[in-house]
């Protein structure tokens, strides 16, 4: 397993939260993710054979949010 963070805009509250990290955790291959609406970060434990930052960078946009 590996960790990673994202950085992610957009975020204004608990429902933004809930929504980034529940379309982080669909991903195959995440463990787990963190996600911090006042950091504006996303701390996600992963298998790197199975998903990539790109893949999870991926997912939050198509949420409605930024990535970095």
């Amino acid at each position: 397993m590996e960790t990673t963070t994202l950085k992610v805009e957009g975020m204004s509250c608990g429902g933004c939260v809930k929504s980034v990290t529940n379309v982080l955790a669909a991903l195959p291959g995440v463990a787990n993710a963190d996600v911090s609406l006042e950091n504006k970060i996303a701390r996600v434990e992963y298998e790197p054979g199975r998903v990539t930052r790109e893949d999870m960078k991926r997912a939050i946009v198509d949420a409605g949010f930024e990535a970095e």
